[in-house]
């Protein structure tokens, strides 16, 4: 018989409120074998009998470390013990950055839903990683989306909308995961590269966070993840009122030379909206015109054509896109 903690009631309701993985729900949970996803599989192993689950693990060789073979290996012998499948992935090539590494890792994860009927993508992401994310993209500079970029629940891909990704864990701490797996006496997988300081996210969480820890706030981690959710309601609602302001002011016109719509904003129906609107339409629209996310510079770059006199227009944008002012419209041009 499993002990029941408070931390399993704690997720019990949190599942439950929240709806992240519905009864009978195909599961599939990253293991790395570090504290935290060791803590939410084993919570997930536990709570199982009472949501019916089909629960696998996901294991991602990144090829990082001399030892990430026996990393596997540790995962894959945990999995055998507890009778779960166990899908262990290795990266044709060491990725060159976090980033990299993590677009593979989420392929993977993508590419292993789609083949087995995994409806949920679960991983161990804790209050702690929200802070650290918030903090990570507030120094790079990030909007209210970049603070709030750890959300509860997401879809996995574009592509594969159906398919979740869901974070059971947001409002607990990584103190609270190491305690779990001390309590229950858990092996974890000590990762050397956690503690390397070239990486910007280990500075955050071996040297920001303990000193604003120390001469700040002793709830930092909390207050900080705590504002991430309050901006992921906002971040949706705006989502939601920009996408109908999109729809209104966006349109494509006659063809240019090369046979190419142009496409076009409707200034008057965008100077009637909030400025915070404003702003989110203009990054929709550079982002469907150049291909790419927009940095702040350039969004604030055809902001400037909204009330700007006839014909006027922007230098050229990365591709040699100009943006003018035509009439009541602002056109992109080629």
């Amino acid at each position: 018989m499993n002990p029941w903690t408070s931390l399993h009631a704690k997720i019990h309701r949190t599942l439950r409120s929240r709806g992240l993985l519905p009864p009978g729900s195909q599961v599939l949970a990253s293991v790395s074998g570090g504290q935290d996803s060791i803590c939410l599989i084993q919570l997930l192993r536990h709570l199982q009998p009472k949501w019916n689950w089909r629960i696998a693990i996901a294991h991602c060789d990144h090829r990082w470390r001399p030892d990430s073979a026996d990393n596997a290996a540790f995962v894959a012998h945990l999995a055998q013990a507890w009778s779960l499948p166990c899908h262990l992935e290795i990266a044709p090539h060491p990725p060159k950055s976090e980033a990299a590494a993590r677009q593979w890792r989420y392929q993977v994860f993508e590419t292993l839903a789609v083949t087995h009927g995994y409806e949920a993508v679960a991983t161990g992401h804790t209050a702690s990683d929200r802070a650290e994310t918030l903090l990570y993209n507030l120094i790079r500079g990030s909007g209210s989306d970049g603070l709030q970029a750890l959300t509860w629940r997401r879809p996995l891909s574009p592509t594969h909308p159906e398919i979740l990704l869901v974070r059971p864990l947001l409002d607990i701490t990584r103190v609270e995961t190491g305690k779990f797996c001390q309590d229950q006496n858990l092996s974890i997988w000590q990762d050397s590269t956690n503690q390397d300081l070239r990486y910007a996210r280990n500075q955050i969480r071996h040297e920001l966070l303990p000193y604003l820890k120390t001469h700040f706030n002793p709830r930092v981690e909390n207050n900080l993840a705590q504002t991430a959710e309050v901006l992921a309601a906002e971040v949706d609602y705006l989502e939601t009122c920009a996408a109908q302001l999109f729809d209104q002011a966006f349109t494509p016109a006659e063809n240019d030379d090369a046979h190419r719509p142009t496409l076009r904003l409707h200034r008057p129906t965008l100077q009637a909206a909030p400025l915070a609107l404003q702003r989110r339409v203009i990054r929709r629209f550079l982002q469907q015109t150049l291909s790419h996310h927009p940095n702040f510079d350039q969004v604030e770059k055809l902001m400037t054509l909204i009330p700007a006199p006839n014909r006027s227009r922007t230098d050229p944008f990365p591709g040699g896109a100009i943006a003018e002012v035509k009439g009541e419209w602002i056109v992109m041009v080629y």
